[in-house]
């Protein structure tokens, strides 16, 4: 009998995980509700294991991207804030969107460890940084830039998405 009982745990853990990762992998409110409530769910998430204090504000996103770019810009923020979370150390993640003429801004501030325009691009040609790889490769899929940065205070780490505000948004 116990180990029927095992077995069914085992099970239940295994449907668990797998849930998870598809979750994960194309969570349902960024299909059904778009990037802004997808963003803050991974926020909500991801916070709660780690100390950091994250946040996001949407400011000018009255229009949906198409699910495709939705899907890849997401899982390049998805990307982003994990690597925040694993490698920098943060006490806070603060992600804010606009629009500002034709492009479609994201920015995500952190006050960890980070990098800077030139540590990506040595990255993202060297054999570590698989992560970044990623990033690189979905943001030329998307038509988009990504700079790395430090602010003028020297106080935290900023990452700008840049997408074209033609190219991603439905008409």
């Amino acid at each position: 009998m116990q180990s029927i009982y095992q077995a069914r745990q085992i099970i239940d853990d295994t449907i668990q995980l797998i849930r998870n990762i598809s979750h994960s992998l194309m969570p349902p409110t960024l299909k059904n509700f778009g990037l802004e409530s997808a963003v803050n769910d991974l926020f909500q998430r991801s916070a709660a294991p780690a100390p950091s204090n994250a946040s996001s504000r949407f400011h000018d996103y009255s229009d949906r991207l198409k699910p495709e770019k939705s899907w890849s810009f997401f899982r390049i923020i998805q990307e982003l804030i994990n690597n925040i979370l694993k490698h920098s150390n943060s006490s806070f993640i603060h992600l804010t969107e606009n629009v500002h003429g034709d492009k479609f801004y994201l920015r995500i501030h952190h006050d960890g460890r980070g990098i800077v325009q030139s540590d990506f691009e040595k990255l993202t040609k060297s054999n570590i940084g698989l992560g970044l790889k990623n990033i690189s490769s979905r943001m030329r899929v998307v038509h988009g830039s990504i700079n790395f940065e430090k602010d003028i205070s020297q106080t935290y780490y900023k990452i700008t998405l840049e997408l074209p505000k033609d190219d991603p948004y439905e008409s």
